[in-house]
């Protein structure tokens, strides 16, 4: 006799309390009737969204939650359903996962194990019960456990529920996206599921929350492992769908009833999924639906209109080039290109009338003064704010189109180019860009209209900035494939200027690069979100002080 379970790989968005709780009702419902389901999963923290944040300070918010979960169990009959939910408990508050069956809550579990590092800081908000211990109940005979995202990357707490005779263990989970996060997940399952083969194997069922929240974004990509340790594909990433399997307690396997698999999860794949995904749900979740971005003719704006046409359709999207005296005609030609061939709206409003009358202005404070990069900023300056005020006339959100490269060592314009309410490639570095641009050409799909998505013309031209005669970015920076390959270094895997000396790079010019990254803390600070992708992004996950007197 088989277990027919469903996994809800669904986004919950964060404080939609009421709109989750009439949601996960009517999905219990659908998993019990519609896919014959009797045990129905639900990702961490479902009822609230994750990460809730401060709402978990709200004593209102945590009533509000307490109230639903206990609408969504009067709700629940014919079936078994875990829920996750903000538990307050007194003064504490816990990150439970609550079993709800025959109109009640039978059982809590409240999670163990509270990450408090790079983007998670659940210490902020949730306790630890002392007296806390496993959950396992019976459906239809089975043994089932209960453990919590975090809860499974330690071996105590599913060990326990196999102690307690568990069969199969239900884990659900908040985790985000990053570069090979799908390969952690499948050796994680697997080393656990080998641990529980003492008292026979005990099979996981993960499910993973999907879709973007601020500068998160979660895959979902949830997967099943047998008893004996077997790691089934995961589902496909990104995508909300029911997930249904027929679990055997005798042999304590799965069987796939319906269950999509990704066709493509290569690294270049899941960052582009990622990041149309998050754009997206940041519109949607946010009540905008039309979007706004410069289009300069170079890679960084391209990758940006092809993820914004991808997240919300060309006719969402408006495209601006805005000319200087220092534009090449290439550049204008490759934005009207890629809008033809996007079938995007394009305008063009040239800066030279705003820039000249900001240098006619400043003129008599500026006296003899040389020319140098204020000039320069100025330019980027009368873009930011032509671009800000057609998104305030007509309605939408701007795009902003700076890379990590960028981000790291200052070299955007603060209140410039750095305008803009969403940065898809905030967590991209320029090496990153550009392998994205020749995936989305050759494998992610063609453009609508014939041609290319992103002119090859756009990815061969050496990157630049165009805010001088004969302008090019390494004229101020080191070659991006070196640039990009300290930056990892030093931001994502927090390595000494000794360490990334003794790698093989030049001592002067890490000691420069190091050097814009510290002095550039104080623009990230005011940067746009963005989508992470990488397991050290900028903004939530790597949090400098801005006064740092700290040189290594």
């Amino acid at each position: 006799m088989t277990l027919r379970l469903a996994l809800a790989q669904f986004d919950f968005p964060v404080g939609d309390v009421a709109g989750n709780a009439r949601r996960i009702a009517a999905m219990i419902a659908e998993a019990r009737d519609v896919h014959g389901a009797r045990l129905v999963l639900f990702p961490e923290l479902a009822l609230s969204g994750y990460p809730p944040e401060d709402l978990l300070l709200r004593p209102s918010f945590l009533a509000d939650c307490e109230a639903a979960l206990a609408g969504i169990a009067r709700a629940t009959t014919g079936i078994v359903a875990v829920v996750g939910w903000p538990e307050a408990a007194g003064s504490v508050v816990y990150n439970s996962a609550s079993v709800l069956r025959d109109g009640r809550i039978a059982a809590t579990y409240r999670k163990r194990e509270l990450p408090n590092y790079a983007v998670f800081d659940e210490r902020r908000y949730f306790a630890v019960d002392p007296d806390g211990g496993p959950c396992v109940f019976d459906v239809d005979g089975v043994r089932v456990g209960v453990v919590v995202c975090e809860d499974l990357w330690f071996p105590e707490p599913l060990s326990d529920c196999v102690d307690e005779g568990a069969e199969l263990v239900l884990v659900p989970n908040a985790s985000p996206f990053e570069h090979d996060k799908h390969a952690q997940r499948d050796a994680l399952l697997a080393q656990r599921s080998a641990e529980t083969q003492r008292m026979g194997g005990a099979a996981l069922a993960y499910v993973n929350l999907v879709g973007g929240q601020d500068a998160l974004v979660f895959d979902g990509a949830s997967v099943l492992a047998d008893g004996d340790g077997i790691v089934h594909p995961a589902a496909a990433a990104f995508l909300d769908e029911w997930l249904v399997a027929d679990f055997d307690p005798s042999t304590r396997r799965f069987t796939a009833v319906q269950w999509t698999v990704d066709g493509d999860e290569s690294r270049d794949a899941l960052a582009w999924r990622a990041v149309v995904r998050g754009t997206r749900d940041y519109f949607r979740k946010n009540g905008f639906s039309k979007a706004w971005l410069g289009l300069s003719g170079g890679i960084d704006s391209a990758v940006v209109l092809a993820i914004a046409v991808d997240a919300l359709g060309a006719d969402n999207v408006t495209a601006v080039r805005m000319p200087s005296r220092y534009t090449a005609d290439l550049s204008n030609d490759l934005a009207a290109v890629q809008c033809a061939s996007l079938g995007v709206r394009l305008l063009t409003v040239p800066i030279e009338q705003p820039f000249q009358g900001y240098l006619d202005a400043l003129a008599p404070s500026f006296g003899d003064a040389p020319v140098d990069t204020t000039e320069e900023n100025l330019q980027s300056r009368s873009r930011g704010a032509i671009l800000m005020a057609l998104s305030n006339k007509f309605g939408g959100l701007l795009l902003t189109t700076g890379n990590k490269s960028e981000y790291a060592v200052g070299y955007a314009t603060i209140y410039g180019d750095m305008c803009g309410g969403y940065a898809p490639l905030k967590d991209l570095y320029k090496t990153e860009v550009f392998e994205l641009a020749r995936w989305r050409n050759t494998v992610g799909g063609s453009a609508p209209h014939g041609g290319e998505v992103i002119p090859s013309a756009v990815i061969a031209r050496p990157p630049s900035a165009e805010l001088r005669a004969n302008q090019l970015d390494q004229d101020s920076l080191p070659p991006y494939d070196v640039l990009d390959g300290i930056l990892r270094r030093y931001v994502d895997q927090e390595q000494s200027r000794g360490e990334i000396v003794a790698a093989g790079f030049d001592d002067a010019v890490v000691e420069r690069v190091l050097k814009l990254v510290r002095t550039s803390e104080w623009k990230r600070h005011q940067a746009a979100p963005g989508p992470k992708v990488s397991r050290r992004a900028f903004g939530r996950e790597r949090r400098y002080p801005i006064t740092n007197g700290y040189r290594e």
